[in-house]
């Protein structure tokens, strides 16, 4: 059969996503969509953790005037594990998302303490399957620190794209050249943004963006909350230099998977334990960090979280920007050329484009074709009703998938 060579003209789309809301952790239902970790502490803290009924009934957990309270034990000697705490886990798991917190309370720059908020996979063993910490600090600190923990093959690097210090680019736990689960680590450049200092501003907004490329993480102080954030419709493209940029040598959709989200308070154990003697002022007040802990109940009466709102948002679609590009396709001589129209989809996420078109006074539809980026492929076969077979070639598109970054 005699053929000749034809140019279908493909559409790209290169804009980004709009975001839509797919959670919304309101306070009356809260506890609902977590579940109460009561084991014994992963990180070694002196802390006991306890049940949803055990914290709701001691004070530890409530939902009051339209805020979720998440504190631990202020009253009490603390004996056994530890002194009780809270650490919630939330049911659903995510792959990429827009994560936005709003507390008007966390934990207070506190002697013995260690405090987080921070994303772990629930489909591999950890370090594998990643962790990201989003706020994060131990004892007296007065910066937040935000860090990302993987397997070995993850780095990042400081391009100037955010306003935090890297700390650590190697995101490896057991990275030879940093301490032994130190992660990538990025500390903000203010105060405002972690304990005594983030509570006298009145709280504020942090906001996760988390996509193939990384993650970006944004801190907001009461006074400056986006309005796309109050309003419900959060564009990060408005927002500025994040205050932390994870991106670099890494493939973040193999190394972070699954990530739930968590809330938690321990005490001393790795990090808060570790250190606590290397702080002028909690070795000044207490032998151990363990002793300081137990004994000394009224030291804790701010650390608690107190949240306005959780909500998590995915992107629903794309406001495409066209660039052109070509399939190459064999097609029997007596074809004529067409144009594809352009589509709402995105190149990795295009399964099926049904387009109309004639050959030989025979209408055929596009059910597959192949688009190359330079990240990505996606295959589309052509087909038509005759059951003749189009074979198509691939191409490189003029650009790659657009990324917040």
């Amino acid at each position: 059969m005699f053929s000749s060579l034809f140019t279908l003209p493909l559409m790209a789309t290169t804009a980004l996503a709009a975001y839509s809301m797919v959670d919304d952790y309101e306070p009356d239902n809260f506890a609902d969509k977590f579940n109460f970790f009561s084991g014994n502490d992963p990180t070694n803290g002196y802390v006991n953790y306890v049940d949803y009924n055990t914290a709701q009934s001691s004070g530890l957990y409530n939902e009051n005037n339209n805020q979720v309270y998440i504190g631990v034990d202020h009253n009490n000697t603390a004996t056994g594990r530890g002194r009780d705490s809270v650490r919630i886990e939330s049911k659903a798991s995510y792959q990429h998302g827009l994560i936005i917190v709003d507390l008007a309370h966390m934990p207070g720059s506190v002697c013995g303490t260690w405090p987080a908020f921070w994303l772990l996979s629930t489909s591999a063993q950890w370090p594998n399957g990643g962790e990201v910490d989003i706020i994060e600090g131990v004892n007296t600190q007065n910066y937040n620190i935000m860090a990302a923990h993987t397997d070995a093959g993850c780095s990042i690097s400081n391009t100037g794209g955010m306003s935090g210090e890297l700390l650590t680019p190697n995101c490896d736990v057991n990275a030879p050249d940093q301490g032994t689960n130190q992660g990538c680590a990025i500390q903000a450049s203010r105060t405002d943004s972690y304990g005594d200092g983030f509570n006298a501003v009145g709280g504020g907004v942090y906001a996760t963006e988390w996509t193939s490329d990384g993650f970006s993480i944004w801190f907001f102080a009461r006074s400056a909350v986006p309005s796309d954030i109050i309003s419900g419709n959060p564009d990060p493209t408005g927002w500025g230099l994040p205050m932390a940029r994870f991106a670099g040598a890494c493939d973040w959709d193999e190394k972070v998977v699954n990530q739930q989200i968590i809330f938690d308070i321990t005490f001393c154990g790795d990090w808060a334990g570790n250190t606590f003697s290397t702080d002028p002022t909690c070795s000044s007040i207490g032998s151990t960090c363990q002793a300081f802990v137990q004994d000394n109940p009224s030291a804790f009466m701010e650390s608690y979280w107190s949240i306005n709102s959780l909500k998590v948002y995915q992107q629903n679609g794309q406001a495409p920007v066209p660039t052109s590009s070509s399939v190459s396709v064999s097609v029997p001589a007596t074809t004529t050329s067409t144009s594809v129209p352009a589509t709402s989809a995105s190149p990795s996420s295009l399964t099926s484009v049904t387009v109309p078109t004639t050959f030989a006074s025979t209408t055929v539809s596009v059910s597959t074709a192949t688009i190359s980026t330079a990240s990505e492929t996606t295959t589309i076969a052509i087909t038509t009703p005759a059951a003749s077979t189009i074979t198509s070639t691939t191409t490189s598109a003029n650009t790659t998938p657009s990324a917040v970054s």
